[in-house]
């Protein structure tokens, strides 16, 4: 598939078949994310794969944030607040969910840096299993829970979660939303 493609077709997918993704394509998908950029090239990163009993941890830790949703049911739209209690309750069927992190800093910089790198090798993860046919989400929200997440991906203390990536088999294919147009301004 060419780039401009492949970015037109990626979208976050939040319903998948289950069916499992070979330790291959999971290691092409990190060897994607490798390959992002980052500050003098200092590849801040780490991935924790979690598949089988580790990816049911997770699920299990991310699931109880459901009880935190009810405080976002005012700026979700109409039907969104069930829609996001079942996408958390079981992460939509995604049979591989890795998770992005990078050392933590008191500085400020150095940790707006380490996470926009984190962001950077997650977009080119998600890129990258369009282009192989598969689904992805880039999910931040179960920070009520973090701690958990944490613990059942293994990430040490002295490191921050940047995000969650989901991968499976698309049991969807969501309709492309409208871009925004006011996003951009040139300056001369």
């Amino acid at each position: 598939m060419e780039l401009a493609e492949v970015l037109k077709r990626r979208r976050s997918i939040r319903l998948y078949t289950g069916e499992p993704i070979a330790t291959s394509v999971i290691d092409d998908l990190i060897d994607a994310a490798t390959s992002a950029p980052s500050p003098l090239n200092s590849q801040p990163w780490h991935f924790h794969v979690a598949l089988g009993t580790a990816r049911k941890a997770v699920g299990e830790a991310v699931a109880q944030s459901t009880r935190f949703l009810e405080e976002y049911a005012s700026i979700l739209p109409a039907g969104q607040l069930e829609k996001a209690a079942e996408f958390y309750a079981d992460l939509g069927n995604a049979p591989v969910v890795i998770g992005v992190s990078v050392p933590d800093s008191e500085d400020d910089v150095e940790r707006t840096n380490r996470l926009v790198a984190a962001g950077a090798a997650i977009e080119n993860l998600m890129l990258r299993a369009t282009d192989l046919g598969f689904g992805a989400c880039c999910i931040t929200a179960p920070r009520w829970v973090i701690d958990e997440v944490k613990a059942a991906l293994c990430v040490a203390d002295d490191r921050v979660l940047a995000g969650l990536v989901l991968v499976g088999v698309p049991a969807e294919e969501p309709i492309p939303t409208e871009r925004r147009r006011d996003a951009v301004t040139y300056l001369e």
